[in-house]
């Protein structure tokens, strides 16, 4: 099990909010990752062992378990609460869920926020669009009160979608985004921003502990940090830059050979990917050094040899973080994802056959972590 720790600026209040997400069955692996440069850390500076229980408030949504590529946790909008499933996603900044305006196909398998029943709806005239690496939408700014367990942001602004495209099989009903405010479609505050600039968390942290365990386990913490989840000390991460979760990956191994990043190459931390995604020439590297045949848009080897085959080793900030086989093969049905990323395992010599959505395809140069 590997941490995301993510890093804000400041906040004042004394709690801890956790919620459960539930994994949807893809092998997700979070790098350790993230610090704020030495003065930020001297400014903002705090004991992760102190964090851990002063007066905490301990919030668990029960999730279900649909499908095997996500991590979901249950937010609600409006007065009363409409509640919603979402991906808390570092890869993006906007939250948004569908508007019961939506005509797309994907909104007709998904809840709709009826905005005439909450008593605290502000609409906005400000449209905004979003792409994705699997899907995109177009919507409408609007302003409600927003709950992520025991958080509450009043009027914050929010997306409401009028059109989705690439979403309707996909089990979630919106997307939370945790990036820096900067990387906002909408131009809208992030969630995260406004309640750490309300001082509704008591510090500038939120962190992810992703599970193996299907049915429950895993958390997304607000305010810092719980001891309970981790052992020894954490590493921390410098970013490239701030403003957005990308930092630096100083080579990739396997077998003690350099098979990717040679000579560094940068990484992005997004918890909204379902895959760690990467240059086409660098995963066909990899598959090709695991003996991977490809069928489609696919790699596959047999699942007999998977415990023989070697970890992938990516050295970050000069300490290892080693990903075993295991983690990056799927057993299991992927219903056709197109993408050079995807490596399965099969029993027997059937091939299941192409499907028709589309995914990230491995031609980004920049790595994409999960």
């Amino acid at each position: 099990m590997k941490w995301l720790v993510l890093l804000g600026l400041v906040a004042f209040t004394e709690c801890i909010v956790k919620i459960p997400l539930r994994r949807m069955k893809t092998m997700r692996k979070t790098l350790s990752g993230k610090n704020m440069l030495n003065n930020v850390l001297k400014e903002h500076a705090y004991r992760l062992s102190q964090i851990s229980f002063r007066g905490s408030n301990l919030t668990i949504h029960p999730l279900r378990n649909i499908r095997d590529i996500f991590y979901v946790g249950n937010i609600t909008i409006g007065t009363p609460p409409q509640e919603f499933q979402v991906i808390f996603d570092t890869g993006s900044s906007d939250l948004w869920v569908p508007s019961d305006y939506c005509s797309s196909s994907a909104c007709s398998t998904h809840v709709r926020f009826r905005h005439r029943q909450s008593s605290t709806f502000r609409p906005t005239n400000e449209t905004f669009r979003i792409i994705y690496g699997a899907g995109r939408m177009k919507g409408v700014v609007a302003h409600d009160t927003v709950r992520i367990g025991d958080l509450v942001s009043i009027d914050q602004p929010f997306g409401l979608s009028v059109a989705e495209y690439g979403f309707r099989d996909r089990s979630f009903d919106g997307i939370l985004g945790l990036n820096y405010p900067n990387k906002s479609s909408s131009r809208a505050i992030p969630v995260f921003d406004k309640l750490k600039n309300e001082g509704a968390i008591s510090e500038p942290v939120f962190a992810f502990y992703l599970s193996k365990d299907e049915q429950e386990g895993s958390v997304v913490m607000f305010g810092g940090l719980d001891h309970r989840y981790y052992k020894g000390e954490l590493n921390w991460i410098p970013l490239i830059q701030a403003g957005d979760w990308t930092l630096h990956v100083d080579r990739i191994t396997m077998k003690r050979e350099v098979i990717a990043c040679s000579d560094g190459c940068m990484a992005l931390v997004d918890t909204g990917a379902s895959h760690i995604q990467g240059p086409g020439r660098l995963v066909d590297n990899i598959q090709n050094l695991i003996g991977a045949k490809r069928c489609g848009f696919k790699h596959y080897v047999s699942c007999s040899v998977v415990n023989t085959l070697p970890s992938i080793i990516f050295t970050i900030s000069g300490i290892k973080y080693p990903v075993p086989a295991r983690a990056y093969i799927l057993k299991h049905r992927l219903w056709g994802f197109r993408t050079r990323t995807s490596i399965l395992c099969t029993e027997n010599k059937e091939q299941e056959s192409e499907g028709k959505k589309q995914g990230v395809r491995g031609t980004m140069d920049t790595l994409v972590l999960l």
